[in-house]
């Protein structure tokens, strides 16, 4: 079986916004990497052996004294070396070089005129004529301003003398631009480049090899145990389904709770999808449903604040989780959709300087006490890597690329206390809203969209009568990374068609609204 970790590239990250966009990039290529804090074991780097080590940006100033810096064994390694920002004044800085504060500050797009030979530059250009000229996205404020022994400079700017260097008899590069954003025309060929020419590495991971390499590896696993997951029918849960049943077929049960809180018909659609059998078109995987809507209301009645819903909503579907595993008394190991990124916040560094540190938060904070073994297929990928699996796994392309969806469901997107009326006016609506995107060919346009119920009642005329009915409230986005997002200028005539339907088929709905509140100051969610 092809080793698809073989050839890798190891990301120190100091910092910054951009660092799993690097990896993702290279990943993208075909190369596997993985991103650690600056401050990471030097044994533990040393011990990796990755072809090649990418030093990221960063928010930090290298002229502050207590700046972090690359650990020795980089410059030890005998492996390439890329600097990007923050990684290439530290390089200048580590190396004999310099680096000075208080110059013109360079954020967003700048020309880039490529005037000695290197090996990551050479032959790239987004314009015509001679030097060659790179279109390419800045954001430092400081700036190399002596190269260490050994290097030369082989990019500027207008305003910036030393905007590339490189040292081709170590192969150790460094940019001032990030060649990952799509801004930075020709980024994609520098890195690859750099992890392909440079360092060597074979483009082994795809979709395919990823498969065939978990498959080995969970069956090495589990062995002939039974496996247990929960199933709420997102992308995550449902692409381990699939693989799973893929690499152990029967030895693997599903636990499905059905809160009530779900989008239209989900319940259905996700039985159809994983349990009907292959000639109706499922999957044939052994899916136990729980309904449990009636208990999920009867704990959130009378409640209206949203972190006690939460809380409510995560806490009983740990209780029911429960309760069905200990029927499954055979059952030695939980599945769970652990990603990359849930690895990477769990990881942080040991100064606190390198990563913004969250709790890791396994799926549905299972207790402990059900003594069973971790099984997590995902743990290396992005979610961008794991809607690929499902499409290769199977799994229909709208269904893995569907929007988000809040954990609590329609529990944080009917404001107040959630009723069982309240539920299916909101999924009704819901539907209708996704359903008018797509046909408008304006879902992939989006980043996410959905409705949300107010509790509020507003004077409406139905037939020749005055009523007073509940308001529903639309709401899309478009974003990159979902820290800030813009709200969608969706076509008022599409809007007009939305509100229309909602209106005329939902009893009870007289006023639909858009919402037009970016990110910040609003959060996407309403609750």
């Amino acid at each position: 079986m092809t080793d698809i970790h073989s050839d890798k590239i190891l990301i120190l990250d100091f910092g910054a916004q951009y660092t799993q966009l690097i990896a993702r990039r290279i990943r993208e290529i075909g190369v596997y990497c993985e991103i650690w804090a600056w401050d990471h074991d030097p044994a533990e780097i040393a011990a990796y052996g990755a072809k090649g080590l990418i030093l990221s940006g960063g928010p930090e100033s290298t002229v502050e004294g207590d700046s972090p810096r690359a650990p020795q064994h980089v410059f030890d390694a005998g492996v390439p070396l890329l600097g990007i920002c923050y990684g290439m004044q530290t390089m200048a800085m580590q190396l004999g070089g310099n680096v000075e504060s208080g110059h013109h500050r360079e954020f967003g797009y700048a020309a880039v005129e490529v005037i000695a030979e290197s090996a990551l530059l050479d032959g790239l250009k987004d314009h015509a004529g001679s030097p060659p000229k790179l279109d390419v996205w800045m954001s430092h404020g400081d700036r190399v301003t002596a190269i260490p022994d050994g290097f030369k400079v082989t990019a500027r700017t207008a305003d910036v003398p030393i905007i590339a260097m490189g040292d081709e008899a170590r192969r150790w590069y460094g940019v001032q631009f990030h060649p990952e954003v799509t801004h930075t025309k020709s980024g994609e060929a520098m890195l690859r480049r750099f992890v392909v020419d440079i360092c060597g590495c074979q483009t082994l991971w795809d979709a395919a090899h990823i498969i065939e390499d978990q498959i080995a590896r969970v069956r090495e696993q589990v062995g002939s145990d039974e496996v247990i997951l929960g199933l709420s029918g997102g992308v995550d849960s449902s692409v381990v389904a699939a693989l799973l049943h893929k690499a152990i077929g029967d030895q693997l049960t599903c636990v499905f709770v059905d809160t009530g809180l779900l989008r239209w018909k989900e319940g259905d659609q996700v039985m159809a999808m994983f349990a009907s059998e292959a000639e109706k078109g499922g999957m044939g995987i052994k899916v136990v449903r729980v309904n449990a809507a009636d208990r999920y209301f009867a704990a959130l009645e009378g409640v209206s604040d949203p972190e006690t819903k939460r809380k409510i909503i995560g806490n009983l579907f740990v209780e029911i989780f429960d309760e069905e595993s200990q029927k499954l008394a055979n059952a030695k190991w939980l599945a769970q959709g652990t990603i990359y990124p849930d690895v990477i916040e769990s990881a942080g560094s040991k100064t606190g300087k390198a990563h913004v540190i969250k709790s890791h938060h396994n799926v549905g904070g299972l207790p402990e006490n059900m003594k069973l073994g971790l099984v997590e297929p995902l743990r290396e990928l992005f979610k961008d890597e794991v809607r690929r699996l499902g499409v290769e796994l199977g799994l229909p392309r709208e269904m893995v690329y569907r929007h988000p969806f809040p954990g609590p469901g329609l529990g944080v997107r009917i404001l107040g206390e959630v009723k069982p009326e309240y539920a299916r006016l909101l999924a009704m609506a819901d539907q209708i809203f996704i359903d008018e995107l797509r046909k408008a060919g304006l879902y992939d346009k989006t980043s996410q969209a959905f409705a949300v119920f107010l509790p509020v009642k507003s004077v409406g005329v139905v037939g020749d009568a005055r009523a007073y009915e509940w308001v529903i409230a639309l709401r899309a986005v478009e974003t990159i990374d979902f820290m800030t997002a813009h709200w969608a200028h969706l076509p008022y005539d599409f809007l007009g068609t939305v509100s229309t339907r909602i209106i005329n088929e939902l009893r009870g709905v007289s006023r639909v609204v858009y919402d037009i509140s970016g990110k910040p100051p609003a959060t996407i969610e309403w609750e």
